[in-house]
This record gives C-alpha cells, sequence and structure tokens, in this order.
C-alpha cells in the first residue's frame, strides 16, 4: 500500500498521520512539548525535545499503519529559531518559540531608524516585530558567549524548526529550509527568493550560519534507517500556515483559510501577485498547485485557542476545552462582556506588542459561561478584523473562509462565524490540514499524486452557514472594536513618560 507520513511539528506538540494514496488516514501519532517561560513574555522549547517527539509521533503513526511510507512531509511551526553545532547537531540555547517578545525594545528601536522599517517591509514583506526570527539570532548571537565567533566560523548554525528536524533525521547530511519557512525570517528578499545580503548586515547574521533554501515539494535529503525502520526521503516541507493552505486545496487567488490553533493564522491566497500591504497585513511566499513558490497575505492573531487554555489552566473556570461549546450555547450573550486576549501583544492589523490581555463590560452578573463565550466570540471577531482588511487589500471577494486547528472542531464558534462574517465557513472531514499539505507536498514530488486535486478528490466538508442571528451578530462588532481600542490605549499608556 503507497503511502506518506506526514509530520506536523507545532507549538504545543507534534502530530503525526500515515496517509494513504485514498487520502485515508492509517495511522496517527501525538506527543505533547513543554513550554518553557523564563521571564514575563519569553517563551522557548527545548529543540532536543521537539526532535524526539517528533520521531515518538512519528513511530506511534506507523506503528498503527503497519506500512513503510514512500516519503515523509514536514510542516513545523514558524518562526521559532534553534541554534545548534554543525558537526554533532547538539543544541546550544532552548529554541525561542514565535510567541517570544524579548527583542520588542529592539525591534521599536530599529523601526525609528528612518527608512528602516520600509526598506524591510519592502523586500521581506514583514513588518519589524519580535514575532519573526532575525532578532531573535541577532539576541541569540549578543547572549550566548562565543556563538557569535562559532556562526563566523560555520560551526554554529541556525535554522526555523523545519532545517532543525531535517538535519537531525538526515544526521547532519541536509541543512536546509524552504521557502515559506525563509520568508518568516526578516532576512529573505520574497521577491528574489534569496537571503538578502542588506538583511542580514542589518541584523549581523552570518549567511554562512543559515540553510540553503530548497523547494518545499522535492526530496532534499534521506531520513536515516534509525528512525523509522527505512531510509525515506524527505520530499514536502512548509511552515505549518502555509501547509494548511495547500492541504485545503487554496492554490488560486481569493480563496482562504483560517487555522484555529494557540493563535488564529489567516491567510489569503493571491496568486503569483504579491500584494504589499499598507493596514498591518504581511505578504509572505505560499505555495501554488504543484508546490511551486506563490504569494499570499497572512494575518495572524497570536491568542486564539490559548485564551480557552487560560481558561482552563488558569483560572480554572472550565475543566476541558470542549467545555466552552456548551457553556457559550447556555447563554443568549454575553452579557456585555469582551475579551481581547492580547497577552502577548496584537498581532493584525494592529501590531502592537505593548498591548495585554483586556476583559471589559464585567458586572456581578457576569458567570464562566459568559467568559467562555466571550473566549470564543474573540477568536471570531479577531479573524473578521483580520478577513476584511485582506479582501480590501488585495481586492478580492472571499466567498467563503475554509477553517481547520482544534478550534474548528467547535460548532457553536463556527456558526458564530458565519454569521459574523456573512459568507460560509467550510470544516474538512480531517481537521489536521497542515500534517495533509505536508503529506501532499510529499507525495506529489514522489508520485503519490499526479496532482493536488487527486489528493483532495475524496475530502469531506461540513458548511456552516450564516443564519437568521447573522445581522444582529454583526451589529456587536462595534463593541468589540471598543474593547480593542481599550486594550491598545493600555499599551499606549505603558509608553507615556
Amino acid at each position: 500500500m503507497t503511502a506518506v507520513l506526514a509530520i506536523d511539528q507545532g507549538t504545543t506538540g507534534t502530530t503525526a498521520l500515515v496517509v494513504d494514496r485514498e487520502g485515508r488516514i492509517l495511522g496517527r501519532g501525538y506527543r505533547e512539548i513543554t513550554q518553557h517561560f523564563p521571564r514575563p513574555g519569553e517563551v522557548e522549547h527545548d529543540a532536543e525535545e521537539i526532535f524526539q517527539t517528533a520521531v515518538a509521533a512519528a513511530r506511534e503513526a506507523l506503528g498503527q499503519a503497519g506500512v513503510t511510507p514512500v516519503g515523509v512531509g514536514l510542516a513545523n511551526q514558524r518562526e521559532t529559531v534553534c541554534v545548534w553545532e554543525r558537526d554533532t547537531g547538539r543544541p546550544l540555547h532552548r529554541a525561542i518559540v514565535w510567541q517570544d517578545r524579548r527583542t520588542a525594545r529592539r525591534c521599536a528601536q530599529l523601526a525609528g531608524r528612518r527608512g528602516t522599517a520600509a526598506r524591510v517591509r519592502a523586500r521581506t514583506g514583514l513588518v519589524l516585530d519580535p514575532y519573526f526570527s532575525a532578532t531573535k539570532i541577532e539576541w541569540l548571537l549578543e547572549r550566548v558567549p562565543g556563538l557569535a565567533r562559532r556562526a563566523t566560523a560555520g560551526d554554529a548554525v541556525f535554522g526555523t524548526v523545519d532545517a532543525w528536524l531535517l538535519f537531525r533525521l538526515t544526521d547532519g547530511a541536509a541543512y536546509a529550509t524552504d521557502p515559506t519557512n525563509a520568508s518568516r525570517t526578516l532576512l529573505y528578499d520574497i521577491a528574489a527568493g534569496a537571503w538578502d545580503d542588506g538583511l542580514l548586515r542589518l541584523f549581523g547574521v552570518p549567511r554562512q550560519a543559515l540553510p540553503a533554501v530548497r523547494p518545499s515539494s522535492g526530496v532534499v535529503g534521506v531520513c536515516a534507517a534509525r528512525y523509522f525502520g527505512a531510509e525515506l526521503p524527505v520530499a514536502g516541507r512548509a511552515g505549518d500556515q502555509q501547509a494548511a493552505l495547500f492541504g485545503q486545496g487554496c492554490v488560486a487567488p481569493g480563496e482562504a483559510k483560517n487555522t484555529y490553533g494557540t493563535g488564529a493564522f489567516l491567510l489569503l491566497h493571491t496568486g503569483d501577485r504579491c500584494v504589499r500591504s499598507r493596514r498591518g497585513l504581511l505578504a509572505t511566499v505560499a505555495c501554488g498547485p504543484r508546490g511551486e513558490p506563490a504569494y499570499a497575505l497572512e494575518g495572524s492573531v497570536f491568542i486564539a485557542g490559548a485564551a480557552v487554555q487560560w481558561l482552563r489552566d488558569g483560572l480554572g473556570v472550565i475543566a476541558r476545552a470542549a467545555d466552552t461549546e456548551a457553556l457559550a450555547a447556555a447563554v443568549p450573550d454575553t452579557a456585555g462582556v469582551y475579551f481581547v486576549p492580547a497577552f502577548v501583544g496584537l498581532g493584525a492589523p494592529h501590531w502592537e506588542p505593548g498591548a495585554r490581555g483586556t476583559i471589559v463590560g464585567i458586572t456581578r452578573g457576569t458567570t464562566r459561561a459568559h467568559l467562555a463565550r466571550a473566549a470564543l466570540e474573540a477568536m471570531a471577531f479577531s479573524t473578521r478584523d483580520v478577513l476584511a482588511a485582506m479582501a480590501r487589500e488585495a481586492k478580492l471577494r472571499v466567498r467563503a473562509l475554509r477553517v481547520d486547528g482544534g478550534a474548528a472542531a467547535n460548532d457553536w464558534l463556527m456558526q458564530f462565524q458565519a454569521d459574523l462574517l456573512g459568507v460560509p465557513v467550510a470544516r474538512p472531514d480531517v481537521v489536521e490540514t497542515t500534517a495533509l499539505g505536508a503529506a501532499a507536498l510529499a507525495g506529489l514530488a514522489l508520485g503519490v499524486w499526479t496532482d493536488l486535486g487527486e489528493f483532495l478528490a475524496r475530502r469531506r466538508f461540513t458548511r456552516f452557514a450564516p443564519g437568521p442571528g447573522a445581522r444582529a451578530v454583526r451589529a456587536r462588532a462595534a463593541e468589540w472594536r471598543r474593547a480593542v481600542d481599550a486594550a491598545l490605549y493600555w499599551a499606549a499608556g505603558a509608553r507615556r513618560p
């Protein structure tokens, strides 16, 4: 039986799927990874643990499937930076996670230099924000003793998680990233398709300490047999959001998806046209129908499902994340409560790293049901803000939104989202579209599927159409904006003398 192994290394854990030619999931594995918070606003992962959980999850999936796949596809949490010894593969510092805000002051300093922010944005499509990789690398070079010297000599190297996994799985034989991940570093010219010398100088990053950039679909290395029982070619790689966009079949202009995970990530495919945003959205590299480089507009909401986790783990007001669906349905509205979960700042379209979580409208009558509903509504309102800005910038009409991620399983949230957007929301039968996208990129390169249409042929979708309550739901958008303004006002106050 012909099948592909897909490894999706995410922020909170690693998922592995074995997908056969008919699109069936033959095996599934999952392992959580530890979250480290050295100081407020700082988030780190153990790079060795990332690798070990990826191998363990893949072995679990392969054990269930009982087949030897023809190859491997990788998807990964983007922007997170690993650093390791070139000869041994030993990590030299914990990975600095995309959520980490330790370089906010440095980003503000760079943005204050005349013309710097505009120059960076023109080449990368990104904004100067701690979210991206470059200032994380710069921080490591400055703070880890001897690292700058070793990086210049080429015996210490950096990479996003895809490059780290590829390096380890191939026992150091392959050291490469792909255009989708490179485009999230602030070091890559998305028009030229290459690392940019000017940006490398700006952030002090030696070129020899960065991986080669190789296509998203195509064999780039071979996994050592000791990991999965056979030598398997690594033939597909993409950052998690671009992988999910591809796995959803969004490869044409105007097709959009949202992943409701730890954060919420919206991508709107713009084809071969790179749309330069003036509203805080990002231009990024995506995949075309064969995995070739294309473009998308992206808006990132830093905290989505993590707000529900906070209600569960931080406040203890729910026992399980799934409890929010029944709680939200149990009340007619939030009774005036709005929750802006800006725990690590606000992403698109605001880009305010100083914002923090804000809950407004609390009264003595506020219950845990109102808080749970407000957390779910925050995901939908944030999605609406970003998607509306995307459509205006790209001059494209979005006729439907495809969704995935853990919170997409919440029927109440999906219906609320459709009501708020005024367009259908489509949820696939398998919501692990990030892993499916990685599988598709690998399978196309290895001849498992002739084209993306063949890969998608047996997928099924549940559609949520706007209902009779849609008008009332959309009328509340103004109150949501007031709550966001309150969070922004708080952040501005912190900068006042």
